[in-house]
């Protein structure tokens, strides 16, 4: 088993009178050579944005974008007429394909919302742009890692690349056996809250590891934690 660590402190941060991003990838201002993606996973950004403020209508292409809200309302609104605000418990993806505008706004003018969003290169380019948001509140079930995306209709949630998302919040001193759905896949963890363990490797809060060149690994809890496991083609 090979692996990758970024702790919570090394990863790159922008800060703006609305926003407070911190990138584990190079985006925006912040750019390091060895950190442009994990296999296709080309950008995990953890974002707070100020109440009533947001990202204003700009453009996408030829990527697979998922929005995670973990606090708050995220208002989304895009070129091909879609309008949704999601909370925690809904997910969204847009498959930028072609050509896409949108935007992403907090849906609140009083408090703050925090959410992750993520690019994942996609396995074919110049398809149709897409837009879809999911209720994943029937799987969420504690101690239990819930399959929330999918490149085969397995998970509420699809994505155009050979990709599986888990996710799920977990007591302490809970053991989590995870098998890769396809060889040659890695699979980056991160850590919304809490602390787990990997191969005698510690992760806290907002740290990340990536996983490679193994069919399966262990994680433990070492506390009560909340964890997100992107697995993507590190081959493509």
């Amino acid at each position: 088993m090979k692996k990758v660590i970024d702790k919570s402190n090394s990863r790159g941060h922008s800060l703006y009178d609305w926003l407070d991003s911190h990138h584990t990838f190079s985006f925006d201002q912040y750019y390091n050579p060895r950190r442009m993606s994990f296999g296709a996973l080309r950008v995990l950004n953890d974002d707070r944005v100020a109440p009533g403020e947001g990202f204003g209508m700009h453009p996408h292409k030829n990527m697979e974008i998922i929005s995670i809200p973990l606090k708050g309302a995220l208002k989304h609104g895009d070129s091909k007429q879609n309008a949704r605000t999601i909370i925690p418990g809904d997910i969204q993806t847009m498959s930028a394909g072609t050509g896409i505008y949108h935007s992403e706004m907090n849906g609140s003018d009083t408090q703050e919302v925090c959410f992750l969003q993520i690019w994942v290169v996609p396995e074919k380019t110049g398809t149709p742009p897409a837009y879809k948001d999911y209720d994943i509140r029937p799987l969420l079930k504690k101690n239990e890692l819930a399959l929330i995306v999918s490149p085969d209709g397995d998970a509420p949630a699809k994505m155009l690349q050979q990709t599986w998302f888990s996710m799920g919040e977990f007591e302490k001193e809970r053991t989590i056996d995870y098998s890769m759905h396809r060889s040659g896949n890695g699979v980056y963890l991160f850590v919304i809250d809490g602390q787990v363990k990997v191969d005698d490797t510690v992760l806290s809060p907002r740290d990340g590891m990536g996983i490679y060149d193994t069919p399966s690994f262990r994680l433990e809890t070492l506390a009560d934690s909340h964890i997100l496991l992107i697995e993507v083609p590190m081959l493509f």
